[in-house]
């Protein structure tokens, strides 16, 4: 089992902030919201406080976060990874300090709720655009 927290940055215009996969990793070229590994003894909100922070070079804070919806997805095998079960938080968040920009060599994109579905993404993300489009 895998635990993952995820952000859903949204600006003033009400665009979604989205990361690209960087050559290398796993899924590599894919759309996705900004995040990563929960480590032990992290909260979620505490693991994506961080993860923005090493990802985005921004900072924000527990209470910027709103939980929004979950995510849990079955990854078979393939012949670049082991099966894996992914368990994904997806929290809210508008108000941080710092203008995103990729630390890790990842394309970031403002997208609009109604084009989130124009970019290809790993099956486990896909499930949250529907909760994001109702809330926006």
């Amino acid at each position: 089992m895998l635990l993952v927290s995820a952000g859903a940055l949204i600006d003033v215009d009400g665009r979604v902030l989205l990361a690209q996969r960087p050559v290398g990793k796993l899924m590599a070229g894919l759309w996705e919201f900004p995040g990563g590994k929960i480590e032990t003894e992290e909260t979620p909100e505490g693991a994506l406080i961080r993860e923005l922070r090493e990802e985005l070079d921004i900072d924000t804070t527990h209470s910027c976060l709103a939980p929004l919806t979950f995510v849990s997805h079955h990854y078979d095998a393939t012949d670049d990874r082991d099966a894996f079960h992914l368990l994904m938080m997806l929290f809210v968040c508008r108000r941080w300090q710092g203008t995103p920009k990729s630390m890790e060599g990842s394309k970031l994109k403002w997208v609009r709720p109604q084009r989130l579905r124009d970019y290809p993404m790993p099956a486990a993300d896909t499930p949250l655009i529907s909760a994001l489009q109702d809330l926006l």
